[in-house]
């Protein structure tokens, strides 16, 4: 690992399978997304970063629109960072990134996160987002509960 600060850049293909590599480590508990899956969705046109050190995937968020002006609504679909490499603000220099996207669209934006993650909880808050709703058992095969939670697009 090197001192460099990551940068920030479009997610690729190739980077897929080192994304799901990253999932199984930071969602063992959980249904991690799979190589495919990150193809899927960079297919699909949805906003996808990266985090990189060096040429070294340490991080990816995407965002999805799922309606558009003029009441145009976005999803976080996953953020997550290398554990070697968390607590150095990656995840929200990846998050306010998608939430600039959002922005630019004047879209409303909605997550999911368990509700014992209280980082990833205290993160979301400090951008914006407030808690509207609780999804009982919503994260599989653990059965983990998940706080909806919404931010409305920046002025």
């Amino acid at each position: 690992m090197t001192a460099t600060v990551p940068a920030i850049d479009a997610l690729r293909l190739a980077d897929a399978e080192r994304c799901a590599e990253l999932e199984k480590l930071l969602f063992p508990g959980d249904d991690p997304w799979s190589a495919p899956a990150f193809r899927e969705e960079l297919r699909a046109g949805h906003h996808y970063l990266a985090a990189r050190d060096g040429d070294r995937l340490v991080g990816y968020a995407g965002l999805a629109f799922v309606a558009g002006p003029p009441f145009a609504e976005a999803e976080i679909h996953t953020i997550g960072v290398d554990p070697e490499y968390q607590r150095r603000g990656i995840g929200r220099e990846l998050l306010r990134g998608l939430l600039a996207v959002a922005d630019a669209e004047r879209a409303t934006v909605f997550l999911e996160v368990r509700t014992d993650n209280e980082a990833a909880r205290r993160l979301y808050e400090d951008e914006g987002f407030t808690v509207v709703g609780l999804r009982k058992r919503y994260y599989r095969p653990s059965g983990a509960d998940a706080h909806t939670m919404r931010r409305e697009p920046a002025a």
